[in-house]
């Protein structure tokens, strides 16, 4: 069974801005890693049904010739219901690979194959949603994201957003289940991918509100997606200098006071806790 990363070491050591890169195309994957802070390759949705065999031997291929980046690689397989995850397995099993996200997660038993590897457990259809606690929960699993347009397309429906760009109120429920999810058992939580990429306004607004949430990572579909996410997650001056001020004000005496006018106690100190360790500073 693998522990899980602790949460805020993870932040520090792997980074928020993680990006989608199709198995089928390794010299995209070696542009991804300059790029990004985490690539997951992608042996699913983002490899054409008629080319999968070619992006197993594509994986297989960066791992023997030492192009596999195994600290800052996950690599996405297809979900246990999917008959190309009996394909997947032996890549995974034959070349290695402890670090893979496994698509449409449902059941723990989905992840018995996986159980001495590290896994990242994506939650995109209703019964995996619907089991968010228990499958966070789970041994091998040391993060949790969630997807949209997949559930929303296994709920019979059509559409994850309105016009403007906001989610509809499933996929919010969504998106919380599967935070809470994370953090109640101390795994790392990922924001879903934004697709609209052209709209980095957009992009920004919704990782800052990941942010705002706890949320400990974004991923992205497109290179330059990156540099918006990593700002996003990046506390500003003015949140550090805020952070340092109280923590040097309160000092060991962490009891309720006002600070700035403001009410602060416990969980305002952890706060800008994390703002310095976000920082670097703490």
């Amino acid at each position: 069974m693998t522990e899980a990363w602790p949460v805020e070491a993870w932040i520090s050591t792997v980074g928020p801005a993680w990006l989608f890169c199709p198995a089928d195309r390794p010299d995209r994957y070696l542009t991804a890693l300059e790029r990004a802070d985490i690539v997951v390759l992608d042996l699913e949705d983002a490899v054409a049904p008629q080319r999968k065999d070619d992006a197993r031997r594509a994986v297989a291929d960066l791992v023997t010739t030492g192009r596999y980046d195994r600290d800052r690689t996950v690599l996405r397989i297809s979900g246990a219901s999917s008959p190309e995850h009996v394909a997947d397995l032996p890549v995974v099993r034959e070349h290695r690979i402890h670090r893979v996200m496994l698509a449409k997660t449902e059941s723990p038993a989905d992840l018995d194959p996986l159980g001495d590897h590290e896994v990242v457990a994506l939650l995109e259809t209703p019964l995996g949603v619907e089991r968010a606690a228990e499958l966070a929960a789970a041994g091998p699993v040391v993060a949790v994201m969630w997807g949209a347009d997949d559930l929303v397309s296994g709920l019979g429906g059509s559409s994850s957003r309105h016009r403007d760009g906001r989610y509809r109120d499933v996929a919010r429920h969504a998106r919380s289940r599967s935070l809470i999810a994370a953090k109640a058992y101390g795994k790392a939580a990922l924001d879903a991918v934004y697709l609209n990429i052209p709209d980095l306004d957009g992009l920004a607004a919704e990782c800052e509100d990941a942010v705002a949430v706890g949320f400990d990572a974004k991923v992205a579909i497109h290179p330059s997606q990156v540099p918006t996410i990593r700002t996003a997650f990046t506390p500003s001056e003015e949140r550090v200098a805020w952070a340092r001020r109280l923590l040097d004000a309160v000092g060991t005496d962490r009891g309720v006071t006002t600070f700035e006018g403001r009410m602060v106690d416990g969980p305002i100190y952890a706060q800008a806790e994390r703002i310095l360790r976000r920082a670097g500073r703490g």
